[in-house]
């Protein structure tokens, strides 16, 4: 008996090289629509699925495969004298290969402004259950979902005659796979457009970007995974340009990098230390910013990643590519030819610099954050939340003290608010000219977060702003940043003794502004 191979694609790549070969090992190729089409312009012998289902394609395509004489020749159990039985007496002949795709749902749903209709004509009925099909019956039947699995395939026909059943089992894993992620993007999309409040189920799709060298130390296995809906202007998503690979632990301060420089509008530049900012300033050039951010803390600084929101040129690249400057990373959104050969070419301390560019248009780092909920993994589930995208504006700002900020200091206060949101808890930031000078991260209580701060600020801290992600509980904290010349605080508010706080900071003279919203960072 003929074996038959049933292929339908969206992504065609390679497919008729693919056909041709099983051509020549005897297949009869039965195929769909624009698939057919494409195989018989390569000059392959096509069977339309509507001559083995007797019915045409419906419905502007979208009933073609779902019919029994499709779908019992693809389930059949071959080694069920009862099921080949049945099959006889239906007149149906079984399908030992099954190629198929589904159509461009992620691509669909990316494009901007894309009607209703156009999302809901791409989701894919016949395929998944031809891929199911096929899978389940792997004993069987073959499943092929990737391109780059035809020549394996041909392979093992040209050279024993049939798929191994090793293969069949991966591949069989790989539809299921393939299918799990569609329907999981599906839900998704549905969950955004649709759904009110968290949805009861979730699912996530993800895809590998690549394996790393080891996870968070070096005995834990690592990769990085993109969400197979996220555009460009991620970090997962960023590309690799030069230089060592980069870590679990790099991709996890680039990310934090990243998502703090792409908070300002001006050019700005960060360097990231263990998951907390140790250096981030705006300025009117990059060069500027880099220079006043590579200065708040040069001991921290040390094996860093740095961060721009706008392309490196050569004058920024010179700012920190000093011959003691020591960084692992830096990330972009762009390089000037010159500058990443500068870059390229640094050598030193062992290492290469990972060169690091996230690709989106028109070279700056603003945007607005794509991924709507923020996950983080706990013993036996996920925690999930809305993503932190709030974005304070100095008319949400209060006065609660009887001197007002004067401009300067509210310039300074909304920066300075801009990192402590992306510093962990409790979290301090000092701040003066656009210019971070002093943090305090991490600490079990917020007095010495602030000591930590000041001290790293030293003199710098007389005549700078505070930020604090939430409420001082005690004046003591705002007592000490005023003994160290402190002028101005912006802290959230809300704590029972907020009143006590407020006149101790009108006895020392400093302005405070509540916001009344916090930035936790756990």
């Amino acid at each position: 008996m003929d074996r038959r191979a049933l292929i339908s694609l969206s992504d065609k790549t390679g497919i008729a090289d693919f056909a041709r070969g099983l051509a020549e090992l005897g297949f009869e190729l039965i195929s769909t629509g624009g698939t057919a089409t494409t195989l018989r312009e390569a000059g392959l012998p096509v069977t339309e699925v509507s001559s083995v289902t007797g019915l045409p394609e419906m419905m502007d395509g979208r009933v073609k495969t779902l019919h029994p004489k499709v779908h019992a020749g693809i389930l059949a159990m071959r080694s069920s004298a009862e099921h080949m039985r049945q099959l006889a007496e239906q007149g149906i002949a079984p399908i030992d290969l099954v190629v198929v795709n589904l159509y461009p749902f992620a691509e669909t749903i990316a494009k901007p402004d894309v009607a209703l209709a156009d999302v809901i004509e791409n989701i894919d009925i016949g395929g998944p259950c031809l891929l199911r099909a096929a899978a389940k019956n792997f004993e069987s039947v073959t499943v092929v979902v990737a391109p780059g699995d035809y020549e394996r395939v041909l392979s093992g026909l040209r050279t024993e005659g049939e798929v191994s059943e090793s293969t069949r089992r991966r591949l069989a894993a790989k539809a299921y796979a393939h299918t799990a992620r569609y329907d999981s993007m599906i839900a998704h999309w549905f969950a955004a457009q649709f759904a009110e409040g968290f949805p009861q189920s979730m699912t996530l799709a993800l895809d590998k970007v690549r394996d790393l060298r080891y996870g968070e130390n070096s005995h834990q296995r690592g990769a990085v995974d993109r969400f197979v809906t996220e555009p460009a202007g991620s970090v997962a998503t960023a590309k690799h340009l030069s230089g060592n690979s980069p870590s679990y632990n790099n991709y996890q301060d680039a990310d934090g990098a990243w998502q703090l420089v792409r908070e300002f509008e001006r050019p700005a530049a960060a360097i990231i230390k263990h998951a907390n900012p140790c250096g981030c300033a705006e300025a009117d050039t990059l060069r500027d910013a880099m220079q006043a951010a590579w200065e708040a803390d040069p001991v921290s600084r040390f094996g860093g990643v740095i961060a721009c929101n706008r392309v490196v040129d050569v004058a920024t690249a010179e700012a920190f590519l000093g011959p003691n400057n020591k960084f692992d990373v830096i990330i972009a959104p762009g390089y000037e030819p010159s500058a990443l050969e500068m870059i390229q070419q640094r050598k030193g301390w062992g290492a290469t610099i990972c060169v690091l560019e996230v690709q989106e248009a028109g070279g700056s780092g603003k945007r607005q954050a794509t991924t709507a909920l923020a996950f983080r993994q706990i013993d036996g589930g996920m925690l999930v939340q809305d993503a932190d995208t709030h974005q304070l504006r100095r008319e949400d700002m209060k006065v609660v003290t009887k001197r007002a900020p004067t401009d300067d200091e509210l310039d300074d206060l909304l920066f300075a608010w801009k990192i402590a949101k992306h510093v962990k808890s409790n979290a301090i930031v000092i701040a003066r000219n656009h210019a971070m000078l002093g943090m305090g991260a991490g600490q079990p209580n917020r007095v010495t977060s602030v000591r930590l701060a000041l001290e790293q600020a030293g003199e710098k801290a007389r005549g700078a702003v505070l930020a604090s992600d939430a409420f001082f509980p005690f004046p003591d904290g705002p007592e000490i940043a005023a003994a160290a010349g402190i002028t101005a605080i912006i802290q959230p508010g809300g704590s029972v003794k907020d009143e006590i706080v407020i006149e101790a900071m009108n006895a020392h003279g400093v302005a405070m502004v509540f916001t009344g919203i916090r930035h936790f960072r756990h």
